[in-house]
């Protein structure tokens, strides 16, 4: 009898559905939300998949995504008042990107991650951004080449931009929330604006040219301290700051020699950041020691002789180095905010001496004692040694 039972029930469990299943032509689908600041409150935009116009091989002429956008007290309210515009119920477990108008991000964004981080339905696997000089709303608005939706052309191009360039970095919740609470590391998002007119962007036919007039481009820095935004970095700061922070996976340094160019190919690098007490006061050193190719040579230098190569690998490193220290010297003289940590290393190095450090800490980070050394290995020279343009040259 019991075992009877016993079967008929494990059948009754094998049968039940999903409780809180879905259908998918009952979800507006959200790929990106923009952030703005209003008066009273926030202005939230979504940028949602047209499901019709993705799927098959045929079009109808509309867009692949559509933009909507709706004001209120929280962004909570904002988003339940789309509810008004879309006829499908707002999902969010597919989002890829967040991104914060520069004006709420110098305001602060802790509040409006209060409902990012606190809402059950999202990942936490999509990337955060800020608009930079403009608002969040005209960067979802805005079409895009190649990507049929532009969330996933700002995700892979913020990922793609990381691995090969090196001047922007890819920040996920997480991080951002650890880094805004920490009292040894201040947070950084990646910039992201659109050129052209963010009018003209919204039509499909933008993209139908070979050179579209508006678009989206990934990038610099933002700093922050806490919550709110203080400024921006240049591109040779923001790859100081990933050189510094370990998070250089490849890049290229270009050198200038007396008749021309070489550019050298970062293929890794690695960093350790020590630090220690020295007379009371703090001290960082960082030891870089990236490896490279010879990628381009518009120089007449023969790489044949060893000598030339030890040059060479003078040059990469101080070009490094360089970058490196103003970096450093810039967020501690304009932004006085440890977006590299190294507050954190100090509290792993001496805990005892972190202890009177940590509530005045952006003073002492900005009179930090921070030694940098960089040691650089050329590997390989390509397929040639000589450019066939020394021959020319000759």
């Amino acid at each position: 009898m019991y075992k009877k039972l016993l079967i008929i029930i494990c059948m009754l469990l094998l049968t039940s559905g999903c409780w809180s299943k879905k259908d998918l032509n009952e979800l507006a689908i959200v790929t990106a939300i923009g952030i703005d600041k209003t008066e009273d409150g926030y202005s939230v935009s979504i940028q949602v998949l047209n499901p019709s116009e993705l799927a098959g091989n045929t079009s109808s002429g509309r867009t692949e995504v559509a933009r909507f956008i709706k004001s209120g007290e929280t962004v909570f309210e904002a988003l339940r008042k789309l509810s008004t515009d879309t006829p499908r119920r707002v999902y969010l477990a597919h989002l890829r990107e967040v991104v914060f108008g520069e004006e709420l991000a110098r305001e602060g964004i802790g509040k409006a991650l209060d409902f990012i981080s606190r809402d059950h339905e999202m990942r936490t696997d999509f990337y955060i951004t800020v608009a930079k000089g403009s608002t969040a709303a005209d960067i979802l608005n805005i079409q895009t080449a190649i990507e049929k939706v532009p969330a996933n052309k700002l995700f892979n191009a913020l990922e793609n931009s990381e691995i090969v360039w090196a001047a922007a970095k890819t920040v996920k919740l997480d991080e951002l929330i650890n880094s805004i609470v920490s009292k040894g590391k201040e947070p950084v998002l990646t910039g992201i604006y659109h050129y052209g007119s963010a009018e003209v962007g919204s039509n499909i036919e933008n993209v139908h040219n070979v050179s579209p007039e508006t678009g989206l481009r990934i990038d610099y820095l933002a700093v922050f301290k806490k919550d709110k935004l203080i400024g921006w970095l240049n591109m040779n700061e923001s790859k100081g700051f990933n050189y510094i922070t370990d998070n250089i996976k490849n890049t290229a340094v270009t050198i200038e020699q007396e008749d021309g160019k070489i550019t050298i190919e970062t293929l890794r690098s690695k960093t350790k950041v020590k630090g220690k007490m020295e007379k009371g006061k703090p001290v960082i050193d960082i030891t870089v020691t990236p490896e490279g190719n010879i990628a381009d040579v518009e120089s007449s230098i023969d790489l044949s002789k060893p000598e030339n190569i030890d040059k060479l690998e003078k040059k990469y490193a101080d070009n490094i180095k360089e970058k490196v220290q103003t970096s450093v010297q810039k967020v501690q003289e304009d932004f006085q905010s440890d977006i590299f940590g190294f507050g954190e290393v100090i509290h792993r190095a001496d805990p005892k001496a972190w202890k009177g450090l940590e509530d005045n800490w952006d003073e002492h980070f900005t009179n930090l004692n921070v030694n940098v050394h960089v040691k650089t290995e050329i590997r390989r020279l390509g397929t040639i040694t000589d450019s066939f343009q020394k021959e020319t040259k000759e």
